[in-house]
């Protein structure tokens, strides 16, 4: 009931805040990134997954209903999908509100199979232009974006299903039919 509650204040938050566009869109190089710390002690960069048919990078934290609801989701994407060479990433770039050893502590809870990265400097999300968590970026095999903003239509029973359909395109070597929706969740604490 708690949850929901929050997950109500959450999406209300989002509409009526003032709606910001990607400042990278579809069709544009990925901002790299590199040296975030993850949550298993390892450093991770875009060129580390440069074997990765696609890359899927979203800005998560461990505090918003919202992205708390998407976490099985990612998990189980990740499970589908890393076998057919897409990469999966998750940054918290929340440095006012969280911090590593809170990551680890979700991370090992819910035993995530995704690297778990923490950007302290909040550059990250400010380069790709991320002002919500989830916000999601979907990369090409050459690491230009081809899709940005929600994982799906619905945090509770979705329809549409962007991210796994804009990969699913990148993998049989076309573009995604929908490029751009608008990203839904809490504000990041930057």
């Amino acid at each position: 009931m708690i949850r929901r509650m929050f997950l109500s204040l959450a999406l209300i938050a989002a509409v009526v805040a003032p709606s910001f566009a990607a400042e990278i869109a579809p069709g544009e190089k990925a901002p790299e990134f590199k040296g975030l710390v993850g949550t298993d002690g390892k450093e991770y960069g875009l060129a580390d997954m440069k074997d990765a048919k696609a890359v899927v990078v979203v800005f998560t934290c461990n505090r918003c209903p919202v992205a708390i609801d998407y976490e099985d989701r990612f998990i189980e994407f990740t499970k589908k999908y890393k076998e057919k060479g897409v990469s999966f990433v998750a940054i918290n770039c929340n440095r006012r509100t969280e911090d590593l050893e809170a990551m680890k502590a979700r991370a090992e809870e819910k035993g995530f199979n995704f690297p778990y990265v923490f950007d302290k400097t909040g550059a990250t999300a400010t380069e790709y232009g991320a002002r919500v968590t989830p916000h999601i970026f979907v990369l090409d095999g050459n690491r230009a974006v081809q899709y940005v903003g929600a994982f799906d239509n619905s945090a509770n029973e979705p329809t549409k299903h962007y991210v796994v359909d804009a990969v699913e395109a990148i993998l049989a070597g076309k573009a995604p039919e929908v490029t751009q929706t608008k990203a839904v969740g809490c504000g990041i604490a930057k």
